[in-house]
């Protein structure tokens, strides 16, 4: 809550929200009918409250969120007794707006008695009013069709090509299962399915997203609206082993075998050397050392080619193949990746994260940490990625999976309802739209989940329908990535890569992280989507968005196609700004110029500003992620015109003017505040 709002009740609070969100009703009315009769208050010394009144939806959402605003708690395998209208219908006034749910684990796709569960559930749901999404998996990672894809063909399993020195023909072609994720989960050690296997992937989507239509199909596009695919990977690289402790009480389906020898491996494919030699024209098996190792211009080329050529393979075959069925039965492909905050894992995972999360309708990230700091350490990337795939490939919404696992596993009990809002908050400020909860609701206080679900859908009431408008782009530096990458046969960490490897991902991770300290919205582009954006006087166009600068990590080099575009950018009037590899600072005052709204006059590293634009008119979410107060004031064009939105509390007020150009805003830890401006003052136009 604001500073404003500490120790007043929640009754007094909605009772105030309701008398607010009258008046704007009643004012936005007069306004529309020009109506003399708007209410005034000479004693703040401000214009009638209907000369900048919201339009009415915007309030009648605010009021009362509706569903799709609000979030979705996963329920893996609903209980018999919750597949009912009346349970459906608590689940609702505890304020949620559907579930994330799939058929039972247990006897997975195989009982028709869980079947039936399932299928009530869902009509509960319909008949009551709440979203489903359909979660894609026995447990996680997506793909396996918990073993029945591989019970269809073993043939299907995903592979690896490992290279031992110590042997006379040191490349040898096994499964991707010992020392890789499929057996180092918290869910169960089970093979896995090969993700660019056409095949493969074919017999996951009959197996289980046909299974689903086969029931369901008269909900699809109506009570079902996505599909939730969980951190598929490639797996043909050591992340390392699990804690003894959560290791012994790990599932095992699939017996490991001991003898298995951790070696440096890559992913692999049965027409993946025919792929590469019809796309280079090259003989993948006369260079595939260079795969392993090799600091010849040759050996990075090769790699950049293998990776580049892998990174595609997974995004059309898998995510493509999801995205593509999704589309023809009327919902949305969504999900998340694995280990998003590394950009060192995006290579071996799947290539180019950018380019996998761009092939979902409604990309998504994994948030474990409840902690609302964690923005400014790799929070930011997490959510970063999916929100940038979204917006450069035209797309508003963006999932989160968010849960307190990280307090829960070091001992600290349940995330606060204050962090958990704040971290809502942060995500929410980064581009997030749908919130799908992993927050054990049985553990908490009716109140307090009300309160969260009410806050996240204000939040999205504003927001939803808006447009974030970053107008900086951060170079993902995933092409020179590919070049650097050695597989190796231990955990994968920075340091078992070369200096240049981890001097290139330091740049980019520090630079993402001072800009978020220093509430400078950006968005994280690729090589492929620069090469391809539109040069207009000083601007860079992305899709529809327009963008003023562009930061370069220390170290990249930029591919031709997109190293021209730059220096068009540049010469066009562009800012560009490329850190040292030495010393990843840039001029960042000079970066944060590119926004003359949103500004602090106190600096603070813990507050995060999202700015947005709808229906004509500029948006701020403003964060403290802090432990401690925040007294201030941003920067605002024709501020006494604006309006401060409190999602905690619903309350509604006219901003308090600190100076000219300037709002107050008094923030308590971990509370969060949106001020909304007045029509066509944008300081760019709204994209189109």
């Amino acid at each position: 809550m604001t500073k404003a709002y500490i120790g007043v009740s929640r009754l007094e609070r909605r009772f105030l929200t309701l008398l607010t969100i009258a008046f704007l009703l009643w004012g936005h009315s007069c306004e529309e009918a020009g109506s003399s009769s708007a209410i005034s208050s000479t004693s703040m010394n401000v214009k009638p409250q209907a000369s900048f009144g919201l339009p009415a939806d915007w309030v009648s959402a605010w009021s009362d969120p509706p569903v799709e605003c609000r979030p979705l708690q996963i329920l893996h395998g609903v209980p018999r007794g919750q597949a009912t209208p009346a349970a459906m219908k608590k689940l609702k006034e505890s304020g949620l707006g559907g579930i994330v749910c799939n058929v039972d684990f247990n006897k997975y796709m195989a009982s028709e008695a869980h079947w039936d569960n399932l299928v009530r559930a869902v009509e509960a749901c319909s008949e009551v009013g709440l979203i489903v999404w359909i979660y894609d998996e026995d447990g996680y990672p997506s793909g396996a069709a918990g073993g029945l894809v591989l019970k269809r063909n073993p043939a299907f399993e995903a592979l690896a090509l490992t290279y031992d020195k110590s042997l006379k023909e040191p490349f040898v072609l096994r499964p991707a299962y010992e020392h890789t994720h499929a057996s180092n989960n918290f869910y169960a050690a089970r093979r896995y399915p090969n993700l660019i296997d056409d095949e493969a992937v074919r017999c996951f989507i009959e197996t289980t997203h046909e299974a689903y239509w086969s029931r369901l199909k008269e909900h699809f596009g109506k009570t079902i609206q996505a599909f939730f695919t969980d951190e598929p990977s490639l797996m043909a690289v050591n992340i390392g082993p699990l804690p003894e402790d959560v290791r012994k009480n790990v599932r095992v389906v699939d017996r490991l075998d001991e003898n298995v020898k951790p070696l440096p491996s890559v992913p692999w494919a049965g027409d993946l050397p025919a792929q590469y030699r019809k796309r280079y024209g090259q003989d993948l098996a006369a260079v595939r050392k260079s795969l392993f190792e090799g600091t010849r211009q040759s050996d990075r080329h090769v790699r950049r080619r293998f990776w580049s050529l892998v990174s595609d393979l997974v995004a059309e075959r898998y995510f493509g193949r999801l995205q593509e069925w999704s589309q023809a039965h009327g919902v949305a492909s969504s999900g998340h990746t694995l280990w998003e905050e590394t950009p060192l894992y995006h290579v071996p995972l799947e290539g180019n994260a950018l380019k996998v999360l761009g092939r979902m309708d409604i990309p998504g990230l994994d948030l474990l940490n409840s902690d609302p700091e964690a923005v400014i350490y790799n929070g930011w990337l997490t959510a970063g990625l999916p929100a940038s795939a979204a917006l450069l490939n035209g797309r508003r919404k963006v999932m989160t999976e968010v849960s307190d696992f990280s307090q829960r596993m070091a001992g600290k009990g349940n995330a606060s309802l204050e962090n958990m809002q704040a971290t809502a908050a942060w995500q929410a400020a980064l581009g997030v739209t749908e919130f799908t909860l992993y927050y054990n609701r049985g553990e908490r206080l009716a109140e307090d989940y009300r309160a969260y679900c009410d806050f996240v859908g204000r939040l999205n009431a504003v927001l939803r329908e808006a447009r974030p408008s970053p107008e900086v782009l951060l170079y993902y530096p995933i092409y020179d990535l590919w070049a650097e990458y050695i597989p190796v046969a231990e955990k994968l960490t920075p340091q078992t890569q070369s200096i240049r490897m981890q001097q290139i991902q330091r740049s980019f991770l520090e630079l993402g992280q001072q800009m978020v300290k220093r509430q400078i919205p950006f968005a994280i582009v690729d090589h492929e989507l620069l090469a391809g954006a539109d040069v207009s006087g000083a601007g860079l166009r992305i899709g529809a968005q327009r963008f003023r600068a562009l930061v370069l990590p220390g170290g990249v080099e930029l591919p031709k196609p997109a190293s021209d575009k730059v220096e068009l950018f540049r010469a066009s009037g562009g800012h560009v700004f490329r850190a040292k590899t030495s010393q990843p600072e840039i001029d960042f005052n000079v970066l944060a110029s590119t926004y003359t709204s949103g500004a602090l006059s106190v600096k603070s590293d813990r507050i995060i500003v999202g700015r947005f634009v709808r229906d004509g008119r500029y948006i701020l979410l403003i964060v403290n992620v802090g432990a401690k107060p925040y007294i201030g004031a941003v920067a605002a064009q024709n501020s006494a015109q604006w309006l401060v939105a409190e999602p905690d509390s619903g309350h509604l007020e006219r901003s308090k003017v600190a100076e000219a150009g300037q709002i107050s805003v008094s923030l308590a830890p971990r509370g969060a505040v949106m001020l909304i401006g007045p029509r066509k003052t944008m300081e760019m136009p709204a994209p189109h």
